[in-house]
Parts: C-alpha cells; sequence; structure tokens
C-alpha cells in the first residue's frame, strides 16, 4: 500500500483517496495528489470567450442586464475599468458608469485588449 501524505492543512494523517482527490476526514481539506497547494487556491476566471480575468483588467458587457431592485439596465458595449475577482456567484466587484458598485457574473463580460 503507497504511504499517502498528512494533510497539509491540518497534518492529520488519516487522509484517504477518493479518485485523484485526497481528502483529510478531521479538517474536509481536498486536495490533488501531486498538485501545488498554491496552484489549488488560485480558481481561474474566464470571459465568456475564454480569456483568463485578472484584477485590474478592463471588460466590456456583452448582453443586456437588469439591475436587481432597480429599473436600470446595463447596456451592452458598457466598458468597466479596474475589476476585482472574487469568490462566489457573481465573481467580478466592480463600478459600473452610470449605475454604481456592483457584482457581475463573469460569463456576461469579454476581456478588452489592451
Amino acid at each position: 500500500m503507497s504511504e499517502l501524505p498528512p494533510c497539509p492543512k491540518c497534518q492529520s494523517p488519516y487522509v484517504y483517496e477518493d479518485g485523484e482527490l485526497l481528502i483529510c476526514p478531521e479538517c474536509a481539506h481536498e486536495w490533488g495528489r501531486g498538485v501545488s497547494e498554491e496552484a489549488l487556491d488560485h480558481k481561474i476566471i474566464r470571459d465568456a470567450n475564454g480569456a483568463e480575468l485578472k484584477d485590474g483588467d478592463t471588460v466590456t458587457v456583452i448582453k443586456d442586464l437588469k439591475v436587481k431592485g432597480s429599473s436600470s439596465v446595463v447596456k451592452v458595449g458598457t466598458k468597466v475599468k479596474n475589476i476585482r475577482l472574487v469568490d462566489g456567484d457573481h465573481d467580478i466587484d466592480c463600478k459600473v458608469p452610470g449605475i454604481g458598485q456592483m457584482g457581475l457574473k463573469s460569463e456576461f463580460v469579454k476581456k478588452v485588449a489592451e
């Protein structure tokens, strides 16, 4: 039987395999065999065309988006500068011109070539 490494989060020796993943039953941490922790912690967020987004990028809205709780609409072609990537369903935090601070889904924007 192969020797499994201890959990990188809590150092528990009770790690088990589930397919490609290693799982710690004590802290519920999951990681891949041979994959660095930095690579697992860094989630890649992509736009509608598959381009990787980073903090500070400029994006363009590709679809009219209704603003929840308001009669406002973010129109197609609206350019949003200096985005910030966050965890969650709406993975882009930004300030939309004419609307204000809001969260956008990355599937409704495309990266502007700089």
